[in-house]
């Protein structure tokens, strides 16, 4: 080999650590809004001399982005502990988790164990709970007196209502219908009846809603100006209106609320497992957890950070949720393959429904 090509190839080695070392410096997240306030993003690079790198995202964005890249792009994703165990079935798009490198002492141990269950796969562990919360419904208690999901079709309040076309309103019916959606899950004729079921009940429940929702603007600004009684909603939009608003409450339906964990997994081809582990362990210590919780206005699975809680939540929280609606919460299970193709198909027919 010539010394100058000796010297093109030592120049090239050196390009190439050097994009490594870089590499090794950067988390690439893939996570929802407000789950990354600005002052604990700065603490974390300030402590690790790791950068983050926020895409911000929802579930089903989050199946999209990875399955089209097979899991590459991103370093750390947070999907909910239901949306784990079904696409890695079908599309391969995480990687088992090293936990031997997680710090499980920070995690509230009952949350930690479920959702270890919900999202293993071949015995393996893909996920780690962060943030949790609830859907309900949020009601103008002066317009309105709506305790259950089927309420949002009632008389008195045709064409004050608002909901989502999506999956969580399907399940919220089912069970306000006496049914148990997540029982069917194995059974997917049987489960394609319910929906069907369902779907029947929501499209002649059309003539109430207002307005379908996608973002949250529109829905709150919808509850603030009274333009809406009664919204299927998740908990903290509720807490948050009824601090300006004490007539608007989140309630926790008769038939229960739907409980969601999102968590922390890896994508199969991410390329920075080191600062994910990091990353990990930094947001579950109390003192940034609650940090975190409180920017997205939602609880912790950080074991301690309650105690570092805003007082106002603890309260709203415990207001709506008495025991009986605590112990009430429906917990969404992992999701099998198969399932949200036939939800779609019945989501795409409301749509389409004069």
């Amino acid at each position: 080999m010539t010394y100058k090509m000796t010297r093109i190839v030592l120049a090239t080695l050196v390009l190439a650590a050097g994009a490594a070392h870089a590499q090794d410096k950067t988390l690439r997240l893939l996570t929802w809004a407000d789950y990354v306030p600005k002052d604990v993003l700065e603490q974390f690079t300030k402590e690790t001399g790791i950068k983050v790198e926020v895409t911000l995202s929802n579930n089903e964005e989050m199946i999209s982005k990875l399955r089209a890249t097979a899991g590459a792009g991103f370093d750390l994703a947070q999907p909910s502990q239901d949306r784990i165990a079904g696409p890695q079935t079908e599309f391969k798009i995480y990687k088992p988790l090293d936990l031997s490198k997680v710090k499980s002492e920070l995690f509230i141990p009952s949350m930690l164990d479920a959702t270890k269950i919900n999202t293993t796969v071949g015995g393996k562990v893909y996920g780690l709970p962060h943030i949790w919360g609830t859907d309900g419904l949020v009601v103008n208690t002066k317009t309105s007196k709506a305790t259950d999901y089927t309420d949002l079709c009632a008389a008195e309040n045709a064409g004050k209502v608002s909901m989502r076309l999506k999956r969580p309103t399907l399940i919220a019916f089912a069970f306000a219908s006496g049914k148990n959606p997540f029982a069917a899950y194995n059974d997917p004729k049987a489960y394609g009846a319910l929906m069907d079921d369902v779907g029947k009940k929501l499209t002649d429940c059309k003539k109430n809603v207002k307005f379908y929702w996608d973002g949250k603007d529109q829905l709150l600004a919808g509850m603030r100006s009274g333009e809406l009684t009664t919204a299927m909603m998740w908990d903290t939009g509720g807490w948050g209106l009824n601090k300006t608003n004490p007539d608007i409450q989140f309630i926790a339906p008769k038939s229960g609320a739907l409980g969601w964990i999102d968590t922390f997994a890896i994508p199969a081809k991410g390329r920075n497992d080191e600062a994910a582990y990091a990353w990990i362990n930094f947001n579950m210590r109390p003192e940034i957890a609650a940090r975190v919780a409180g920017s997205a206005g939602n609880f912790t699975a950080s074991k301690g950070a309650d105690q570092q809680m805003d007082p106002v939540l603890k309260k709203q929280f415990a207001d709506s949720f008495p025991d009986a609606a605590l112990k009430n919460i429906k917990w969404y299970p992992a999701v099998p393959a198969g399932i949200e193709d036939i939800e779609g198909r019945v989501l795409d027919r409301i749509k389409a429904a004069q």
